[in-house]
């Protein structure tokens, strides 16, 4: 069976080997993996079997790459709609059901006609029905209560949401960088 090569893309590991981010998970093209190996920005961890060659040239694909300098993480991510949904964990904040992003809202806690701010601290993800329900109210007018108060996360707190959040591409040889503090079964 004939492997694309479009089908082997290189997990990105910062220079501690974790991830650069989680969810979208850090992934280059191939070609992007490979420019990065022949300008020395990166270590190959490991490689695919599969080969790709040039005239005078050949070389198994990365699948997991290393960067040879540290990128640190910012302290402040942005406020973003899908920050919101990955720092409450794609759930309603009222009913608590999970949803795909598509089906979410956001919701101002304190509504803005009311002088609610746009904000991490007064934002919180809602589903259609829930956030409807709510309407324009307080929440001791609607007698709705976000599960959790609304907070600026740090980066790392949305890496470590995001990793509950498997992509939908895991190859083998990324699952012991992906996971690697998470408890062994052992079986």
């Amino acid at each position: 069976m004939s492997v694309s090569p479009e089908s082997c893309p290189a997990l990105v590991l910062n220079a501690d080997f974790r991830p650069l981010s989680y969810y979208p998970l850090s992934v280059w093209p191939w070609q992007e993996a490979v420019k990065a190996v022949f300008l020395d920005r990166v270590n190959i961890v490991s490689q695919y079997d599969h080969v790709v060659r040039s005239p005078s040239f050949e070389m198994r694909l990365p699948s997991v790459i290393s960067l040879k300098e540290f990128i640190p993480l910012t302290r402040r991510p942005a406020f973003t709609r899908f920050n919101v949904f990955l720092r409450d964990r794609f759930s309603c904040q009222y009913c608590s059901d999970g949803y795909p992003a598509p089906e979410l809202t956001f919701d101002h806690v304190i509504p803005r006609s009311k002088g609610g701010r746009t904000t991490w601290e007064n934002v919180v993800t809602a589903c259609q029905s829930c956030n409807l329900l709510k309407g324009n109210r307080l929440p001791h007018q609607s007698r709705m209560y976000p599960r959790t108060r609304p907070v600026q996360p740090s980066t790392y707190q949305l890496q470590e949401n995001g990793r509950a959040f498997p992509p939908n591409y895991l190859h083998q040889s990324w699952r012991d960088f992906l996971y690697w503090d998470t408890e062994l079964d052992p079986n």
